[in-house]
Parts: C-alpha cells; structure tokens; sequence
C-alpha cells in the first residue's frame, strides 16, 4: 500500500536548507505545493493523502523564510527570482527535471513565476487565489477597491513596526487576519498553534514580511505567456483579491482554465478541501498534452 501520510525532512537546496513534507510513491509525478503568508507545508493538510493516494510524489516545503527552513537575512534575498530558484533547486535537489507545480497565496506567486522562467521544467501549474505577478500592479491601479484591500501591505513596509504588531499577544493578529478572514471552522485552534509555534522562532516574522518589502525591488517582466498548461481555483469571497484577477491573469497564459468557488474565501483549500482535492486530482493526473 502506498504511503499517504507526510513524513517530513530537511533538504540542501542552493546554499539553503528547506524542510519538506513529503507523501505518495518515490517513483510517482513530482508535484511540489506551495504554500502561502503566513502558513507552512501544514496548509496542504487536506490535499497531501489524497494527491498522494492518486500516484503523485507530493512535496510540500515550508519556503525560505518559514517554518523550520532556512531564513537568510536581508529583504533581498526573498526577491521573486530567488523564491522560483528555490523551486527549481528543489527539484533538482530530488532528481527531477519536469514536475507540477501547486501554489496558493504567495506560493501562487512564486509557482506563477516558475513557470513564467522556467516553463520547459513545469509540466502543469494548478494555482489557488493568487495572480500573475505581473498583473496585480496595473489592475490595482484601474481598480481602486482593490487599492484599498492591499493597504496592509504598505503597513507591512515599515521597519519594526509591522514585527511588533504581529508578536503582540502570542501573535494574536495573525490569528485573527485567519479566522476573520476564513469561514467559520477553517482554522482549528490546533492548527492556530502550529502556526504560532512556527512564528515565534527566532527571526521568522521579519522573514515572513520580507517577502512583502521585496516587491519593491526591481524586477524584469515575465519575457512571455505562461506555456504550461494552467488550472485556477479561486474562492470568490477573498477579502484581500479581486475574482478579477483571475481572469486577467489567465490572459497571460497559452492555455488554462478557471474555476470559481462562489462560498469560500481566500482560504479554498481548507474551506473546500474535497473539491480543490478532486480539481488537483483531476488536472494533475491528466494525460500529457490534455488541455487545462
């Protein structure tokens, strides 16, 4: 029988060390997730058994920064070139030239990435309430209420200040920016726990938020469309991004597809584990050169 629950490890990757839940046959399709701020592998809980159960080699790391993964200092060192590198070196570090790629949140971002730089090493890219990085700044700039849903992420520019907040109270902001933001039952208090054990080790926060200060670093455009074969699931009641970001991400890809969920929230893959596990299953088991 095949092993479907994660055992987890610690993987040289580039000068890095990214520790990483791992399930499914070692021989089965490498799929990587990609988790989001301010989570861990843990958000793909729900997703890991049944992916693995399907054939696939599941490998969810905690990205640089997070969890028990290394946490280079500098706001530089978590620009988005770096954060796809990490993808990529994973994948090398596992023996793998072609693999599928899952990301929500800002792991969608650096999976958009990925494969924006990288296309002829992704097979499939599957992304979950997260746009094309090349797409937020215009859209947000023709859409004000999205302006407005992202003011946080100004706030999270200040030195200092954004850490002090999100320590306060055993991280008690963080534990509300989920909840408040998720349907009710999304985030067990066990799961508010491990995430708040991994964000009061040593430097993890300013890590966290130095994904966000390093958006203001320059960065050259994608040098084209996405190639890989794309699949977007997107829960229309996200309180930080727009449902049309979707579409106007898609715009950018060679061929995908878009599935909206009218009830959940940014948080998809916990709201609807069953659904985005059958979605996945579906468009990562597809047989090679099926449309999204």
């Amino acid at each position: 029988m095949t092993p479907t629950e994660p055992v987890t490890r610690r993987i040289p990757v580039r000068g890095l060390t990214l520790s990483v839940a791992e399930a499914g046959p070692e021989d089965g399709p490498l799929t990587v997730l990609l988790h989001g701020f301010p989570e861990t592998w843990w958000s793909w809980r729900h997703q890991i058994g049944p992916l693995a159960a399907a054939g696939l080699r599941v490998v969810a790391p905690d990205q640089r920064g997070y969890g028990l993964s290394s946490r280079p200092e500098g706001i530089a060192a978590y620009h988005l070139d770096r954060l796809a590198d990490d993808v990529i070196g994973l994948a090398d570090a596992l023996g793998r030239e072609r693999f599928r790629l899952v990301g929500h949140d800002w792991g969608g971002l650096v999976a958009w990435w990925v494969a924006a730089r990288h296309p002829d090493r992704l097979e499939r890219l599957a992304i979950l309430n997260a746009p094309h990085p090349d797409v937020f700044g215009a859209y947000a700039r023709r859409h004000p209420s999205q302006m407005l849903r992202s003011v946080y992420v100004g706030l999270f520019q200040l030195p200092g200040l954004p850490e002090a907040l999100l320590r306060a109270g055993d991280c008690a902001a963080l534990r509300r920016a989920l909840t408040n933001s998720s349907r009710p039952g999304a985030f067990s208090p066990h799961d508010l726990d491990l995430y708040a054990a991994a964000w009061r080790r040593p430097g993890a926060i300013t890590a966290m938020l130095n994904w966000y200060r390093a958006l203001r670093l320059p960065r050259t455009p994608a040098p084209g469309p996405i190639r890989p074969p794309v699949l977007v699931l997107w829960g229309e009641r996200d309180t930080a991004l727009e449902r049309g970001l979707a579409a106007e991400s898609l715009r950018l890809c060679a061929q995908g597809a878009v599935r909206y969920f009218p009830q959940a929230t940014h948080w998809l893959q916990h709201e609807e584990p069953a659904a985005v596990g059958e979605a996945l299953i579906g468009f990562l088991t597809a047989p090679a050169g099926a449309k999204a």
